[in-house]
């Protein structure tokens, strides 16, 4: 993402300059695919590169020569890390969302249907999976498990996530595991809402309609200087990744439409504490 951010902020001087991909190419001894891959972001940036194309395009500005090296520096940096992640083949293709986890600074996330990853026990994790029937060798399902409750350690690591998370009361009452499984699942929600960086707020029933009926997703933040939002949505037979800078103000403002209908912090709370000693 922060690739696709640089590339396309070079290829945007370009067309400004008025110049084309091969006199680019040509300005860097390249060919002209290899610029529409930088331009792209399928290909991280060489300091040189970038202040070669600067040259060519008139950019005398020394501010936004620094910007422009600093997001290249932060490019090259993520596309080498290697996470703990990679170890759980078991994760699918939730292990790209996880990997983006990992170096976000927030994250706002809507969950009508079930309890979000970031808060769930590795009880009601394990009944969720089994429920889903994508598994059917029980290693693989501990395994799975295992890496969605590693990920809670960004919650409380020495720079925390800050979490945002709207759930809808259909999720807190639905019995994923039984009685037993939920109690200890609801537990666990008004616990880490007590965590500073973790706010919890539910959609109530009586809300009636609101825009969160037609789908859940999660607006992922980093504090790398150019890099945007990003939208993770997971649906039944794909993952969908929405990194234009209208997709993510689109769904801004839905969740802050699907927060108004939610009940405050405390009110989420005591109701989630309701619910459980109803089980």
């Amino acid at each position: 993402m922060l690739g696709r951010k640089l590339g396309g902020e070079l290829l945007r001087l370009r067309d400004a300059a008025g110049f084309t991909q091969p006199q680019s190419a040509e300005a860097l001894t390249a060919t002209a695919a290899k610029v529409a891959k930088m331009e792209r972001g399928w290909v991280p940036f060489r300091d040189p590169d970038i202040r070669a194309l600067c040259d060519l395009y008139g950019v005398d500005d020394s501010a936004t020569l620094a910007r422009l090296l600093n997001l290249a520096k932060a490019d090259r940096e993520r596309r080498k890390a290697k996470g703990w992640w990679n170890q759980y083949p078991e994760l699918r293709s939730l292990v790209e969302y996880v990997a983006l986890e990992d170096i976000a600074t927030g994250v706002r996330t809507w969950q009508g249907s079930f309890v979000p990853g970031l808060l769930q026990t590795p009880d009601y994790a394990s009944a969720l999976a089994v429920g889903n029937a994508d598994w059917e060798d029980p290693d693989e399902i501990e395994r799975f498990v295992e890496a969605k409750i590693a990920r809670q350690a960004r919650l409380t690591e020495s720079k925390p996530l800050q979490l945002w998370t709207v759930i809808g009361e259909g999720a807190l009452r639905q019995l994923v595991g039984g009685r037993n499984v939920m109690r200890a699942q609801l537990a666990r929600i008004a616990e880490a809402a007590t965590l500073p960086n973790v706010k919890v707020q539910v959609v109530p029933f009586l809300a009636g309609s609101h825009p969160g009926m037609t789908s859940a997703f999660s607006i992922v933040s980093f504090a790398e200087p150019g890099a945007m939002d990003v939208v993770y949505m997971d649906t039944t037979s794909s993952t969908l990744w929405l990194e234009s800078e209208a997709d993510a103000a689109r769904h801004n403002v839905t969740f802050d439409r699907i927060v108004r209908n939610g009940l405050a912090s405390q009110d989420s709370v005591t109701l989630i504490e309701r619910i459980r000693k109803e089980l």
